[in-house]
């Protein structure tokens, strides 16, 4: 069966139990929260300046806190499997700078305050989540964009533009956290509509809101539980490989290249040529799919989620033995549409498009043939960053 996770309301109520055991009776006078995200195609694409199709999710990360009358900054995470400790203190840097360090989570955090544009004061502040960490769902992104939309309610200071505020917290994420991330995953969580997938152009920073509309759809995130620990030195690795292969091309990005130009690498340099080829055809089917989704043809979106997986697992080589298996376990069920792993790769989840009728068969299926003890969610598209209110 599908998954049960906590709504907006359960998680701001947890948020503030733990505030008020945490800090001794305070009450929280800010909330905020951010979405997690799946991509439904387009990945490896956004740091090539291409396309993404990505749709927020109703799984969040939810920030509530408060001014202290300190120049600290005192931050309590709930999150499961976020390393220890769980609690950290820092202060604001108003006349030094942050440094990344221990524990990992901490540096989200850390890279949020070093960049917010505004005068960040210090305060006491509590962290839910219910988005996975390390499953590919943009647990990270969700942190840094509901952190700063906290910090601009707790500050009073909002004139970051949304595009702007997505480019921060990438920053953040490359200063503090050092992974090289596409701005893919910020940009979806900043801009994400209800109803909607958002076609994102990452090269112009411009996005189309395509709505899903099918209530006898459903998009089923199956996470495999198997963590990413190659997933930040391989992402390296990739996106040095695109440089390169676009270096060789004599282009500012493989986003500019086709798939009769990288044909000449194919004897220079193979490995090259197949990560090109990845992310040639992955710009050309994630349009496509766009189109597809637009037109109502959903046969024609799953077959492009389905050659997107093959892509992803021969030529860019970053799915893996699990991911796979979840893969063909679902296409197995009459019905599917289509499926694909989704995010960084090497671990995290897959997305599967399917009637809603089928659902529980295509999660049977899936449980049935899979080793693992997968974790299964039914998701429609949900809205991006917002301010709560926290309930009287």
């Amino acid at each position: 069966m599908a998954c049960k996770f906590g709504s907006e309301h359960d998680l701001i109520k947890a948020a503030v139990n733990i505030f008020m055991k945490e800090f001794k009776g305070q009450v929280p006078e800010v909330a905020a929260c951010a979405p997690g995200r799946v991509n439904l195609i387009g990945d490896h694409t956004d740091y090539n300046d291409g396309f993404v199709f990505p749709m927020a999710l109703p799984l969040l990360t939810v920030i509530v806190g408060k001014k202290n009358d300190a120049d600290k900054c005192v931050v309590v995470t709930e999150a499961k499997d976020a390393d220890k400790p769980v609690k950290v203190e820092f202060s604001v840097p108003t006349t030094g700078s942050l440094a990344p360090g221990t524990p990992k989570w901490a540096n989200y955090v850390k890279g949020i305050v070093q960049y917010f544009k505004g005068t960040v004061v210090g305060f006491n502040a509590v962290i839910v989540t219910s988005v996975p960490i390390g499953g590919g769902l943009s647990s990270s992104a969700s942190l840094e964009v509901s952190l700063y939309t906290f910090l601009e309610a707790l500050t009073g200071e909002t004139d970051t533009l949304r595009k702007d505020k997505a480019l921060l917290c990438q920053k953040a994420e490359h200063e503090f956290a050092k992974m090289p991330c596409g701005i893919m995953d910020q940009f979806i969580s900043v801009m994400g509509q209800a109803g909607t997938a958002l076609l994102i152009d990452c090269r112009s920073m411009q996005e189309t809101a395509i709505p899903i509309t099918d209530p006898e759809i459903a998009v089923i995130i199956t996470n495999s539980n198997v963590k990413r620990s190659l997933a930040s030195s391989a992402y390296a690795e990739r996106r040095a490989q695109c440089q390169a292969a676009a270096k060789a091309l004599g282009k500012s990005s493989l986003r500019d290249a086709n798939e009769n130009e990288i044909d000449g690498l194919r004897e220079k340099d193979p490995l090259l040529y197949k990560r090109a080829k990845h992310v040639v055809t992955e710009n050309k089917r994630t349009e496509q799919a766009a189109e597809a989704l637009k037109a109502g043809d959903l046969q024609k979106f799953g077959e492009l989620m389905v050659a997107s997986h093959e892509s992803l697992k021969t030529d860019y080589e970053v799915s893996c033995k699990e991911l796979d298996e979840l893969v063909a376990a679902a296409l197995e069920v009459d019905g599917v549409l289509g499926s694909r792993m989704t995010g960084g790769g090497f671990g995290g989840c897959t997305v599967t498009l399917a009637p809603k009728k089928t659902a529980e068969n295509v999660i049977a299926n899936m449980k049935k043939k899979y080793e693992g003890e997968p974790v299964f969610y039914i998701m429609e598209p949900a809205e991006g960053t917002r301010v709560l209110t926290i309930p009287k």
